[in-house]
């Protein structure tokens, strides 16, 4: 008997192969296609997510916050407990300066809009307390209860003549931070620019 021929069965076999490796790579394809996808949705979510402006000058403007915020708080605590009487006013006033500090520092270090409008807020209220006090300090002192205008006094404020005793941090700490703020705006959240679109 003669043999027959083997060669459909090779083609059989050649053409059972290429379907398969054409699918391979069909899905190797789709698997790299995903992995980009993923990739670039992964670096587009990230700057999203980063609220913060703690970085350079930021940390800078949050130390010095912090160390008046301290300062405030003592100098006031230690004037309401020991001479209130004195200076009343100024002292409340005191107080009052040592709190915007305080929020000051809180809402620089927090991240979102809620706080970037705090820190928009309470500076805003504090170079406008360092100009009205340090206005009235230096030239009717009495109208807050000052003896003199001595802003190393006893009886003085962290704002007093424009926070002379502070090397007049106080007045350009706030058109800092100001500055600060409106080149740092907060960057919308994933979940908030979703719910707008």
């Amino acid at each position: 008997m003669s043999e027959k021929p083997t060669a459909p069965a090779a083609s059989r076999s050649t053409g059972g192969s290429g379907p398969v490796a054409a699918g391979s790579a069909t899905t190797g394809s789709a698997t790299t296609g995903s992995a980009t996808t993923g990739s670039a949705a992964s670096e587009t979510s990230t700057p999203l997510k980063s609220g913060r402006r703690m970085t350079g000058i930021g940390r800078v403007l949050v130390v010095v916050y912090g160390i008046l915020a301290l300062a405030a708080t003592g100098r006031s605590v230690y004037q309401i407990m020991d001479h209130f009487q004195v200076a009343p006013v100024a002292f409340t006033l005191s107080a009052f300066s040592a709190v915007i500090y305080i929020v000051a520092t809180i809402a620089l270090i927090a991240p979102g809009r809620t706080w970037y409008r705090v820190a928009w807020t309470t500076i805003s209220i504090e170079l406008a307390g360092v100009l009205i006090i340090g206005t009235l300090s230096t030239f009717a002192p009495a109208a807050i209860g000052m003896a003199a205008i001595d802003p190393f006094g006893d009886d003085s404020t962290v704002w007093s003549a424009y926070g002379a005793g502070y090397l007049f941090i106080p007045l350009v700490l706030p058109v800092l931070g100001m500055l600060w703020l409106a080149k740092h705006r907060p960057v919308a959240s994933s979940s908030s620019t979703a719910a707008e679109a």
